[in-house]
Parts: structure tokens; C-alpha cells; sequence
């Protein structure tokens, strides 16, 4: 067994985001449907003899202690199985920071995923996700990634057919938004529309794009476009530039377009490039997983 691993944190988009109300403790009971795409960060392990966690990223500004929740999936991981010597983590980063695409969810995963490997611990997958569960709602959907259904708190996970072949823009505006906010400024309005996540799951079992793109939605734009209106603005450009459909990825500031043609979404990127409305626009493909 290797004593260095590195693994791709992949980020995600939401297809389809319901929230159906507001638990006691705070947390959102939701409906998802949740999509991996080939943007990602590197996630190196290395064992070290010297004990502890030792944390670092090529992003200043993020934190590299307990605060970290790559940080805190390692420490989990180690005080229970009370692991003997240390281990080095090296976040690479890529994925949009604070953009509704589980950046953070994601490296948590693969620390999970590569301290398994890297010491021999020997759990399943499920077992991993019911220790993501203990670190953040989206941690368990990244251990297992590609199209799922989530539900509960964003826990109980039911993988879906995939989402056909298609070319995704992400486009983050230079601004980041407060989940903790979005949220708490949603359960002071009431929700009139709620995204037809029944569509979206007939159009991935007939596998009919168009379909599933056309059913999107996100309960939380109303919130955020109402604080942020170039996120409007960014999905207006790329439905001009021929995406099926545009839509805010979580909570926000980022936003994804669904397109048949590749060229198409270059011609967008060109677009919202030209008119500086995203700091930060990437064209991904989807990340499908071969279910067993």
C-alpha cells in the first residue's frame, strides 16, 4: 500500500433544489437532485511519522486548521480508530470557493475516501457516508457522486439514471454568498413555486435532456437574485446563447448552463467573458458513475 495518495474532489450542481420545511434544530428537510461534474480539486494524503494533521492549500485565504472541514474528516477518522503517526494534506483547489457547488462537501469526501485507503480502515462506502453525515448535509453525496435523488436533510441518497450526455458552463460572479443566510431569509417568505423535481426524474429515466433541463428548479433563487440581480443576468446570457436551460447552482452566486453542443457553450463563455459578469466561467463535462 501506498504511503501517498491523491484523489479528485469533484463539485456538483443541483438539478432541481425543493425545500419542504424547517426542522427544530435548524436543518432544511429538501428535495434534489444532485449532479457531479469534472471540475475538481486535488486532494493529496501522505502518512507522516510525526502525529497530527498537517494541513495546506494553494489558496491563501482559506483556513488550514480544525476550522477546515478537510481538516475535520481526518480528525474524525483518526481519533476513532486511533491512528499511530500523522498524515499531510495538500488541497489543491479549483472549484469556485463559498459558490454553491460543495467545494468544501467534496474535499471532506475525499479525505474520507483516501484516509480509508491510506490506512487499511477497510469501511464500506455507506459507512464513510454515515461519517460524512457528522461533517456536512453534502458529504455523504460526495463520497457516492454522479445523479442522485436527496432527501431528509440531504442525506438519504437515491441514485438516479444519469443525466444524458450534455456540456455544462459554470459561471461564479465575484461575489460569495452565506448558505446559513440564503436559507434563513427563505424561512421568512413563503414559498409560492416549487421546481418540478418529478420532471426532472421522468426525463433521467427516459433519458430525454431537454426534459430534464426544462423541469429544473431552484427554490432558493428567489432569495439570492433578489440580493444579487447579475445572476439573472448571467442565465439570460446563456439561454440567449442557446442552453436548454440556466439556473443557480445551491445557494448561490453560481450559476450553470445546460447545452446540447459544445460550441454553444464556448460562445457563451466568450459572451460573459466579454461582458465581465463572472469572475471565474469553466466549461465541464457531466461525471457519470457505474452504479454496481
Amino acid at each position: 500500500m501506498s504511503d501517498i495518495i491523491t484523489l479528485k474532489a469533484l463539485a456538483k450542481i443541483n438539478l432541481g433544489l425543493d425545500v419542504l420545511g424547517r426542522r427544530e434544530n435548524g436543518y432544511h428537510d429538501v428535495r434534489m437532485v444532485m449532479q457531479t461534474i469534472y471540475l475538481y480539486d486535488n486532494v493529496t494524503l501522505e502518512k507522516t511519522e510525526k502525529s497530527g494533521i498537517e494541513l495546506t492549500c494553494n489558496l491563501f485565504y482559506l483556513p488550514v486548521d480544525e476550522t477546515n472541514i478537510a481538516y475535520k474528516a481526518a480528525k474524525l477518522l483518526m481519533d476513532e480508530f486511533d491512528i499511530r503517526g500523522g498524515v499531510r494534506i495538500v488541497l489543491d483547489k479549483h472549484i469556485p470557493v463559498a459558490a454553491g457547488l460543495a467545494g468544501g462537501s467534496a474535499n471532506a469526501a475525499a479525505v474520507l475516501v483516501g484516509m480509508n485507503r491510506l490506512f487499511s480502515l477497510g469501511l464500506s462506502q455507506e459507512e464513510l457516508m454515515k461519517r460524512g453525515v457528522l461533517l456536512g448535509a453534502d458529504v455523504p453525496y460526495c463520497v457516492i457522486r454522479g445523479t442522485v435523488l436527496a432527501e431528509g436533510i440531504g442525506e438519504i441518497l437515491s441514485p438516479l439514471p444519469p443525466l444524458p450526455r450534455c456540456c455544462i458552463l459554470i459561471a461564479k460572479p465575484g461575489i460569495s454568498v452565506s448558505t446559513k443566510t440564503v436559507y434563513e431569509k427563505l424561512d421568512s417568505q413563503e414559498i409560492e413555486v416549487h421546481p418540478n423535481i418529478d420532471g426532472i426524474l421522468e426525463g433521467l429515466r427516459e433519458q430525454d435532456i431537454k426534459k430534464v433541463a426544462l423541469s429544473m428548479g431552484n427554490v432558493l433563487e428567489t432569495v439570492t437574485i433578489g440580493d444579487y440581480p447579475i445572476i439573472e443576468q448571467i442565465k439570460d446570457v446563456m439561454k440567449d446563447s442557446g442552453a436548454l436551460n440556466a439556473m443557480m447552482s445551491g445557494s448561490g452566486p453560481t450559476v450553470f448552463g445546460i447545452f446540447e453542443e459544445r460550441q454553444q457553450a464556448k460562445d457563451a463563455q466568450q459572451k460573459i467573458r466579454e461582458l465581465q459578469i463572472a469572475k471565474q466561467v469553466y466549461i465541464a463535462n457531466v461525471h457519470n458513475v457505474r452504479r454496481k
